[in-house]
């Protein structure tokens, strides 16, 4: 049966974002893309953590869980490897991600899960009201850095691409149309697809605004090469221009649920296998 995008809106659901905020092209892009793929809401997960991007599984029609500040990754690896049929979708913040969950953001990299990881990057943490974020530029001045943003800003293009990251996407959703064939390249990635999205939030980060990414943004042409990644490592470490598209790519990475045991044999979802109930006793005496 074909779907509409109108197939992911939740009735009577009131859209807490403030007016502008960059997460309502987001959502728009999100529920295009699904639908372009023929993706159905029973289908996918949509795995959240906290702050304004965490919200996502409140404004849209699907199987969700919304996980712990900063922890939302492991969950959604869980997820995904219990039942790799599912299409998983993991969306927090640039504070939520790489804060809070910096450790987890690193070793979900290294274990290469099939799902797609989409950082809402406003640079700012929007929910608690503008304090600077992991991605805030130095020099960045908020009411609690009066004097600026002192700490190296996180570089998460540059941390995944350095760690052999299978896919790593960056793109704007001031762009709706390109913003949406990069995320349908990402969800049809085999592995862990990072895509940082640039996200203004137009009340409590007045710098970094839908202008100032225009500006400061190109796209990738076919010229570049996606596969060489001391190339794509230098166009992440460049933020003077940021570069827009697949920066890197990187398909002879195993997902993480083909490296584990427990498909050799049998491709079913754990939830379609039986329980062995003698061998689950067996595992239990084990540990006393």
């Amino acid at each position: 049966m074909k779907i509409s995008s109108k197939d992911f809106d939740l009735d009577e659901v009131e859209i807490s974002w403030c007016p502008g905020c960059g997460n309502y092209n987001a959502l728009k892009v999100m529920k295009e893309a699904l639908t372009d793929l023929g993706i159905k809401p029973h289908e996918f997960v949509l795995v959240s953590g906290i702050g304004q991007a965490g919200k996502f599984p409140h404004f849209i029609k699907a199987q969700s869980f919304n996980g712990l500040h900063g922890r939302y990754l492991s969950a959604a690896l869980g997820i995904k490897a219990s039942n790799p049929e599912l299409t998983v979708i993991a969306v927090s913040g640039d504070g939520c991600t790489l804060s809070e969950g910096g450790n987890h953001f690193l070793h979900t990299i290294r274990y290469n899960p099939d799902i797609i990881n989409v950082i809402h990057n406003n640079q700012v943490y929007g929910l608690t009201k503008g304090q600077a974020s992991p991605t805030s530029q130095l020099g960045f001045k908020t009411k609690v850095q009066v004097f600026g943003v002192i700490n190296e800003p996180f570089n998460a293009l540059a941390v995944a691409i350095s760690l052999n990251a299978s896919f790593v996407a960056r793109a704007f959703v001031g762009d709706l149309d390109k913003t949406k064939e990069i995320l349908k390249q990402t969800i049809n990635h085999k592995g862990y697809a990072l895509i940082d999205l640039l996200c203004p939030c137009v009340t409590f980060n007045r710098v970094n605004t839908y202008q100032w990414y225009k500006e400061k943004s190109f796209y990738l042409d076919e010229a570049h090469d996606p596969f060489d990644q001391m190339k794509a490592m230098k166009l992440a470490l460049d933020t003077d221009k940021l570069a827009l598209g697949i920066l890197y790519k990187n398909p002879k990475r195993k997902p993480y649920h083909e490296n584990v045991q427990i498909y050799n044999d049998d491709k079913r979802a754990l939830y379609q296998r039986d329980l062995d109930k003698a061998k689950f006793n067996q595992l239990l005496e084990s540990f006393k």
